[in-house]
């Protein structure tokens, strides 16, 4: 994994025209992702650049896949909701959760409410819905004393890594099954936040996800979903997909074992081919180092702002060593359509 704990002052690309009032950096040498933007002078009004260079902004982000205001001063939440009004629209609800965050205020969330001592993998976030943001924000408002970073990793590259076997393996995409309400995992009245049975039955036929009630409140659904997305502006292959992020192989012995005896079908989360079938551990390795081969990461600094290209860069988390405040709007919202529709 390569570190950016030592900056390099590489400027970019000459490319397209230069923003003005501001100086562009990669953040490692020869590393495209993300691009640093920060101000050349100390008055320089955030808000004010993103507004002025909106469409400039957004190129660099399908080149980079992402990129990091750094050093602007005063920068609040109230911040960062407008930075993320004025580059993609109104912030997204979350919905069809998969993992605890709680609401800050008018859609911008915490970032995964997960123990602190817990890697989050490298993912895209909601690639298992028909609808999904194609930006996703990061602002920390308070850096971890010790870890914490948001690894990030090229998508395009990541695919690229893959060979043709595995891809052909998963040419019919994969088999996402939950199960809600069991000894561990989010409800299901949290996951699609409503307590109406006839609501989660509605979205679920909208969505092309099969459900099945189970007893003492419990619901096990099943969605097929591919492993590769054409990024709608560029039109690149993407490997989009939660594939790797919710298979069960992806958590330490122990807690498999203890989830194995509730069953099978009690899972909270895992994924199959799309027949239904287990994959082979030695294709969870391959899509692994994938990931680990084109991961970057950096330490936060309080007051960063991070934008992501959804389709282009998966995202994680590291371990950390608390108080760490990092919150997350998503924007954007790109659609797919029902799969046979």
């Amino acid at each position: 994994m390569r570190s950016g704990a030592n900056l390099d002052m590489t400027t970019t690309s000459s490319h397209t025209p230069p923003i003005s009032g501001v100086i562009e950096e990669q953040i490692v040498s020869g590393q495209l992702l993300p691009l640093v933007i920060r101000p050349a002078e100390k008055d320089v009004a955030l808000l004010g650049i993103v507004s002025e260079n909106r469409k400039l902004v957004r190129e660099r982000l399908l080149r980079h896949g992402g990129v990091l205001f750094r050093g602007f001063s005063d920068v609040t939440v109230d911040t960062f909701r407008q930075l993320i009004a004025t580059l993609s629209g109104d912030p997204l609800d979350y919905h069809e959760r998969s993992s605890p965050r709680h609401e800050v205020g008018n859609r911008i969330y915490t970032s995964t409410d997960y123990p602190h001592e817990q890697e989050i993998l490298l993912h895209n976030e909601q690639s298992y819905n028909l609808t999904w943001p194609l930006h996703i924000f990061f602002h920390c408002v308070v850096a971890a004393q010790t870890g914490g970073a948001t690894p990030l990793a090229d998508c395009r590259k990541v695919y690229r890594r893959i060979s043709a076997d595995t891809r052909k393996k998963l040419e019919s995409g994969y088999c996402y099954a939950r199960h809600f309400g069991g000894v561990i995992g989010l409800p299901w009245r949290e996951a699609f936040q409503t307590s109406q049975r006839s609501a989660v039955e509605e979205y679920c036929r909208a969505n092309g996800i099969d459900y099945t009630w189970g007893q003492d409140d419990t619901l096990s659904t099943r969605q097929i979903r591919p492993v590769v997305r054409p990024h709608p502006d560029t039109g690149e292959t993407t490997w989009f997909n939660h594939l790797t992020f919710f298979n069960i192989s992806t958590l330490d012995k122990d807690t498999v074992d203890t989830l194995f005896l509730l069953g099978k079908d009690q899972l909270p989360n895992n994924t199959y081919y799309a027949d239904g079938s287990d994959i082979e551990s030695a294709v969870f390795e391959e899509l692994r180092s994938a990931y680990l081969s084109e991961q970057v990461s950096f330490p936060w600094h309080a007051g960063d702002i991070l934008m992501l290209d959804n389709m282009l860069v998966a995202h994680g988390r590291e371990p950390f060593t608390p108080p760490r405040e990092v919150v997350v709007g998503m924007a954007s919202p790109t659609h797919d359509v029902r799969p046979g529709g």
